[in-house]
């Protein structure tokens, strides 16, 4: 009985380390120390906020996903079968191939490679990133023991070693937040541009997979080790957020003009580390950059094979997935997130509507219900997009909640109580 225990532990943490490195993007690295300069003193407040946005949504999407039968149809399976296909196939495109696997290599050479190796080849190195993806993702069984037992144990010690700098020699004084600043909103609207609803998608994809090989066959066992697995990730998350947050924090009565969020990671890690500092950034950057991609292109090979009834394999889908990675992230990030942006506005919503009336999935017994709150947030999203490049909506971005990006968040509502009106079928 003790071997099982033992067992049962060693495989909650290492699913769980898994879930967190594959959450904690480089693209989350550059949000809370921000949002810590912007806060000062009510640094605590804003972390909190971010962490429930982050966080908080991304593991109810694990836990709606588990409670179902662990792929995506049980967040957006109640939309129908043709909307929920084609919101499937779009999310896992923008979580694949075409927007976060390119980012994880663009962010990887612009804020790893550049400041070490200036003028160092674009193309040269996304291919070096990907091959390396290539070989620690072809044996799916062993994604989640390469991330958790290998690559995220390394991310945490580099990130110890800046936290405790940080702490045993600050860069500053903890200043007031920057006048004008909603402290508690600041850090919503972080926590919820990290899009984690997305990466949630992706990792429960393999988790799922991966508990499925440990011998959790059972939809009793496998809810059992994901979710205590889902605290383990909290934990992690609520560490690093939380000592990123303080870091950025110390800085706020520096004079550092107009910098950028990635501007002051490389500032925060050049004042308390000097030279040391920026390969100590680099490797940061490389392991959470290299989690997030060996999570994504599983799970998005994956997806992907089985849209095709397995006949494309999953070793062929991961070396298109990594092709794909590779021609994609050298236009850059700045175009990534400028072409990425629109689509996501569009559809991150609705996720978030479906994995909210997830949690009510037995007791709300009409289909409605589902298309009614997520035909509600597409088209007032559509609009919002359409404002954003010139069309006459603006009176989008003036709807209660929108100063936190839930402009959508009444249409919702409205489209979803609608749809209660219309009997099922």
């Amino acid at each position: 009985m003790e071997g099982k225990k033992k067992a049962a532990f060693v495989d909650i943490i290492v699913v769980g380390f898994a879930m967190f490195a594959v959450f904690f993007g480089a693209g989350n690295l550059i949000f809370p120390p921000y949002l810590g300069m912007m806060s000062g003193e009510k640094w605590i407040l804003g972390f909190l906020c971010f962490i429930l946005a982050d966080a908080g949504l991304a593991i109810s999407t694990v836990l709606v996903m588990i409670r179902g039968d662990g792929s995506i149809s049980a967040i957006v399976g109640r939309l129908g079968r043709k909307a929920s296909w084609l919101i499937s196939t779009i999310s896992m495109l923008c979580v694949g191939p075409l927007i976060c696997i390119p980012r994880t290599a663009a962010t990887t050479y612009e804020m790893g490679m550049l400041p070490l190796v200036p003028g160092f080849n674009s193309w040269v190195f996304a291919g070096l990133f990907f091959a390396v993806v290539y070989i620690l993702t072809i044996r799916p069984s062993g994604v989640v023991d390469v991330i958790g037992k290998f690559l995220t144990p390394m991310m945490i010690v580099t990130l110890a070693v800046l936290f405790i700098k940080g702490i045993v020699t600050p860069i500053g004084d903890i200043g007031s937040q920057l006048e004008g600043i909603n402290v508690a909103r600041e850090g919503f609207l972080a926590g919820y541009q990290t899009m984690d609803v997305l990466g949630a998608l992706a990792i429960t994809l393999v988790v799922v997979a991966n508990a499925a090989d440990r011998g959790y066959a059972g939809k009793r066992e496998r809810f059992t080790l994901i979710s205590k697995a889902s605290i383990v990730a909290v934990a992690g998350l609520f560490i690093v957020y939380g000592g990123l947050t303080y870091l950025g924090a110390t800085t706020s009565l520096l004079e550092l003009g107009g910098i950028n969020q990635a501007g002051l990671v490389v500032t925060v890690t050049q004042l308390l580390l000097k030279r040391f500092g920026v390969i100590m950034l680099a490797l940061i950057v490389t392991f959470a950059c290299l989690t997030t991609a060996i999570g994504l292109v599983s799970s998005s090979a994956e997806y992907f094979s089985a849209l095709t009834g397995g006949r494309v394999r999953y070793g062929r889908m991961v070396f298109i997935m990594c092709l794909a990675g590779f021609a994609i992230s050298n236009v850059g990030i700045t175009l990534i997130i400028e072409i990425a942006t629109p689509v996501l506005n569009v559809i991150y919503p609705v996720l978030i509507t479906q994995v909210f009336l997830g949690f009510f999935t037995e007791k709300i017994t009409n289909d409605n219900v589902f298309r009614g709150a997520a035909a509600g947030s597409v088209l007032i999203c559509i609009l919002g997009v359409a404002a954003d490049f010139g069309a006459p909506f603006a009176f989008v971005h003036k709807l209660p909640f929108s100063s936190i990006g839930f402009y959508w968040l009444l249409p919702a509502i409205a489209g979803g109580a609608i749809g209660a009106l219309i009997r099922k079928k």
